[in-house]
């Protein structure tokens, strides 16, 4: 599996799949979720509505992730997980490695074999960003089975969370 950290726009990549860094509600917010979800268009809402409906009425649970379509964008599918909040004492890194571990599951239970990443929880959800990079890659690098992806790239926003994430990719 070929790791690499970039400076980019998620909503952009060319790859099999992107991970949305959703709220539990899968019905949109700011940040990356809010990108995504304009983006892709109403199809992707309407497709979050019906995995709320049917899989789960009562939000995606932190550290799971679910797969929808990704209406306009390049990628074929949308991973959704939801990071846990630092803010609201969600401290368990535990948690936040199943964010990249689930989402690497669910993009091989669709059939992808690349996946592009955001930072989850380092956004609003208050995470410092070198510790979400250290778990992120660790919760990568361990992933079973390895051979199921080809390739995994970190796409961040901003040039201190790329500098955080290449760090962590020498490490």
């Amino acid at each position: 599996m070929r790791l690499e950290a970039v400076r980019g726009d998620l909503t952009t990549e060319p790859v099999d799949a992107i991970v949305n860094a959703a709220n539990s509600s899968l019905l949109g917010g700011g940040g990356v979720d809010g990108a995504i979800h304009a983006a892709a268009g109403p199809t992707l809402l309407a497709e979050c509505r019906e995995v709320r409906r049917t899989a789960y009425p009562s939000g995606l649970p932190v550290g799971y992730a679910v797969a929808t379509g990704a209406g306009n964008l390049p990628a074929r599918w949308v991973i959704h997980t939801v990071g846990p909040n630092w803010h609201r004492g969600e401290r368990d890194e535990a948690a936040l490695a199943s964010c990249f571990t689930a989402s690497l599951a669910e993009a091989v239970r669709v059939g992808a074999r690349s996946v592009s990443f955001p930072a989850v929880s380092a956004g609003v959800y208050g995470w410092a960003g070198a510790t979400v990079a250290r778990v992120a890659v660790a919760a990568v690098r361990g992933f079973e089975p390895a051979d199921a992806i080809d390739q995994v790239r970190f796409v961040l926003f901003s040039d201190r969370l790329h500098d955080e994430f290449a760090a962590a990719l020498r490490a």
